[in-house]
């Protein structure tokens, strides 16, 4: 594990690293998307912006709401803290934040919210590989796997000794699989499709890994992820019910209109 890697005597943080890789290719993706659909391409570089900033302020404030207790002695410091992100929060701020950009540039269509769909994927594949080399907590339950590993030296380490489940590799290669399934559909489904694929394909992969992560039981045996992932596998359900209740899933209609 590397936490941190040091660049002419400056401490960068991997994550950190990672995160921004994850934007850099996301933008890469809408752009070459933008200019296939003949949309300008400058506004990769707006609505990735509006990601991150919405994402950043999602992510810390889900963090603060699910660790209250805690943090509830020094909320301002520890909202600017450098620490504590979570993936949930991020996603409903940057879809809040990316929402009012394609309404103030009257793009709110289900053209956009595909293309979305597939940086959502590629970025959080690029950003769990952050996970697995920072060693943040974001691994799983004790293994006797071959594979399974130990994070002696990760931002949250493991126990001299103790290997687990590698669950942020899974969680990168299941969602890189995603991310390449979704491109690969975008001109051969209509608008919306593949916006409701990403929608159950991301939560039943986070509702899977979830059993074998370390994150507590709130509900009916399942973590809250879990309940939030369900809520997205319904959600990407009925959307594709309706859409084949409307004449089916195929490229019926052009895909920018």
């Amino acid at each position: 594990m590397k936490p941190e890697i040091e660049i002419i005597g400056i401490s960068i943080k991997t994550f950190g690293v990672a995160f921004a890789l994850g934007f850099i290719c996301c933008g890469a993706v809408v752009a070459r998307r933008l200019q296939e659909l003949g949309k300008p391409v400058d506004w990769a570089y707006e609505v990735i912006f509006a990601a991150l900033v919405g994402g950043l302020v999602g992510a810390r404030g889900y963090y603060l709401i699910q660790n209250y207790s805690k943090v509830k002695h020094d909320l301002i410091g520890n909202a600017f803290s450098g620490s504590g992100l979570v993936w949930y929060g991020g996603a409903i701020g940057g879809a809040i934040a990316v929402l009012a950009w394609m309404r103030w540039r009257r793009a709110l269509a289900l053209w956009m919210l595909d293309l979305c769909a597939i940086a959502l994927a590629l970025g959080y594949a690029i950003g769990r590989i952050g996970c697995q080399v920072s060693g943040d907590g974001d691994y799983g339950i004790r293994s006797s796997l071959p594979w399974a590993m130990g994070y002696p030296h990760g931002t949250v380490p493991t126990p001299a000794g103790v290997e687990v489940q590698p669950t942020p590799i899974y969680e990168t290669v299941a969602m890189a699989l995603l991310a390449y399934a979704l491109w690969r559909l975008r001109d051969r489904v209509r608008p919306g499709v593949v916006f409701a694929i990403y929608l159950v394909g991301s939560g039943l992969e986070r509702f899977l890994v979830e059993f074998i992560r370390r994150n507590h039981e709130v509900l009916a045996g399942l973590t809250a992820p879990q309940l939030e992932s369900v809520a997205l596998c319904a959600l990407g359900l009925v959307w594709l019910g309706t859409l084949l209740r409307r004449g089916g899933v195929g490229a019926l209609l052009p895909a920018g209109g």
